[in-house]
């Protein structure tokens, strides 16, 4: 069975709200304290259990955790604030639905997940690109660690011979 719905405008500035409420409370709690209650998440939804739009939410909230904690990718302080204020909501006690509700009760927080992850669309996908990065040079056989500027490189060669093979596909440039 599949059940669909919408959030129009006024929804999602519900969401908007509690988030930001959210957010407030959490600034008098440590990093390690959001990361750690957005785990607790992770830990108590068993995905074998929970409906499969949860499980996808969970997924993307697990980068988000690994993205702050990638020693390796090392987020600048400014984006760790962004992830951080976006699992505030996870550090909050009180759920809009109590999560022990069969089916239900991880409905809001599947929905926060997707709107955080709206927020953090850049960073996560280039996060997920560097993780990919890391992996194909794992893949290689390639031991060194892989670190955010190497991936930069990578990725700024790979564009550039993009640039020249559709450079010699098409069309001709000035001199």
């Amino acid at each position: 069975m599949r059940i669909s719905f919408e959030l129009d405008d006024n929804d999602l500035k519900h969401f908007r709200l509690i988030m930001n409420e959210a957010r407030k409370a959490a600034r008098r709690l440590a990093p390690e304290d959001i990361v750690a209650a957005a785990e607790a998440l992770l830990n108590e939804v068993p995905p074998s259990e929970a409906p499969g739009f949860i499980v996808e939410r969970l997924k993307r909230l697990r980068l988000m955790i690994q993205m702050l904690s990638d020693i390796e990718w090392r987020l600048p302080h400014q984006d760790a604030t962004r992830v951080l204020n976006a699992l505030a909501y996870f550090a909050e006690p009180e759920d809009l639905i109590p999560d022990h509700i069969p089916g239900l009760g991880f409905l809001d927080d599947a929905i926060m997940i997707e709107l955080v992850v709206r927020e953090l669309k850049h960073e996560m996908e280039a996060y997920q690109d560097f993780c990919d990065y890391r992996e194909r040079l794992s893949q290689a056989g390639d031991s060194s660690p892989a670190s955010r500027e190497g991936w930069l490189d990578a990725r700024r060669k790979e564009l550039q011979a993009r640039m020249r093979r559709r450079r010699g596909r098409g069309g001709r440039l000035l001199p």
